[in-house]
């Protein structure tokens, strides 16, 4: 999958069929794992089941199957801490298009991503929070996972943004921000990538601000024609979000990579098994913890320069997964660890799986954006 939406229907891998006819799929909890059936008998078993199952032995001379066993996960995304979350962990109602806001109803529930670039592999999730789950409301994060730049300057552009949770329509300004931001920053990217190669961080502030303040007036111009359509008036505080951007060159002979941040969230480096915040190079933070917010913030654009080591994993998020690792619960800090600083890639279902574990009173929108990188 690239940046399709997630959706399950049963009769996937790890979902029931239909126990017979006319009957509808059972939940999964309760078929146990106390038998394999195929083919007829797996959909419509027999009325009265053998007294005894014979399972003949192979002969001698007959080589044992070597087929590797497939672990289906089931259940709910794990928990940490000795209480577990308040709310349920599954999504329970969702906005209607008879609401009036045809975005949020259309919004699924988990966005996931993930591509490989020479030595750059990237996961990334974007997953509604279980306070919206129970509320049944819209994910207001969003993010991007794509290239800009031409060949001789190409840069893998990550970018998260986090919906004001007070505003209208902040899911509105996180996407649509996040996407035209991106594209404004990939008519700059030349400029960009000759300041990452001088390392002139006062330039990329420059910049960064100058294609962030085009695309809020470009963003505010539609929105603002929008409302007076619509006969109510406009204003910036409507469409309130953050906005984080990671701009990584895919060339591996330069070293340097820049963060752009607006408002709080940001980035941590998985350094030796351990979530780091801070910048080793100059022992600048890497997280925003600012209160300021796009389209009308746009001015206040942050920049900072970092240079990871092959091997380190890059992890670019919101506060729905910052804030658990900033504010120091190391039981989810170490779960997290564990999980992505291991010798492999996780798969992008891993991935989504991992990315949902649940600590108490951790219950935003969380979106997360991981880059692993091969040594030379």
């Amino acid at each position: 999958m690239n940046g399709d939406d997630v959706h399950s229907s049963y009769g996937e891998p790890g979902r029931p069929l239909p126990t017979g006819p006319g009957d509808s799929a059972a939940p999964f909890e309760d078929f146990p794992h106390q038998e394999t059936a195929v083919g007829e008998a797996a959909r419509f078993p027999a009325a009265t089941p053998p007294a005894v199952l014979l399972t003949p032995q192979p002969a001698e001379d007959v080589v044992p199957s070597c087929e590797p066993t497939i672990e289906l996960r089931r259940g709910v995304p794990a928990h940490v801490g000795t209480r577990p979350p308040t709310y349920p962990p599954h999504p329970l109602g969702r906005p209607s298009l008879r609401d009036g806001d045809p975005f949020a109803a259309l919004a699924p529930v988990v966005r996931l991503d993930g591509s490989r670039l020479g030595r750059l592999t990237v996961r990334a999730a974007s997953v509604r929070g279980d306070s919206h789950n129970w509320e049944g409301g819209c994910r207001q994060d969003a993010m991007v996972v794509t290239r800009i730049g031409p060949p001789e300057a190409e840069m893998l552009l990550l970018a998260v943004a986090d919906g004001v949770g007070s505003a209208r329509y902040s899911h509105i300004g996180s996407d649509r921000i996040s996407q035209v931001a991106a594209m404004h920053l990939d008519r700059e990217a030349e400029n960009i990538y000759a300041a990452l190669g001088s390392q002139d961080v006062s330039e990329l502030r420059a910049l960064a601000s100058k294609a962030v303040a085009l695309t809020a007036a470009e963003l505010r111009n539609q929105w603002a024609a929008s409302s007076r359509h619509q006969s109510r008036p406009y204003a910036d505080a409507d469409y309130a979000t953050t906005l984080h951007v990671l701009l990584i060159p895919t060339d591996p002979g330069l070293r340097d990579r820049v963060l752009f941040s607006v408002g709080d969230g940001g980035l941590f480096v998985l350094r030796e098994g351990h979530w780091e915040n801070g910048n080793p190079n100059n022992g600048e933070g890497l997280l925003d913890t600012r209160t300021e917010a796009l389209p009308h913030a746009y001015g206040s654009v942050k920049a900072t320069l970092l240079r990871p080591v092959p091997g380190e994993v890059l992890l670019l998020g919101t506060d729905g997964i910052t804030n658990p690792l900033t504010q120091k619960d190391p039981e989810f800090a170490r779960h997290l660890a564990d999980a992505w600083g291991g010798p492999e890639v996780p798969s992008l279902s891993d991935f989504l799986w991992q990315a949902q574990t649940r600590a108490k009173s951790y219950d935003d929108d969380r979106t997360v954006i991981c880059v692993w990188e091969e040594g030379a």
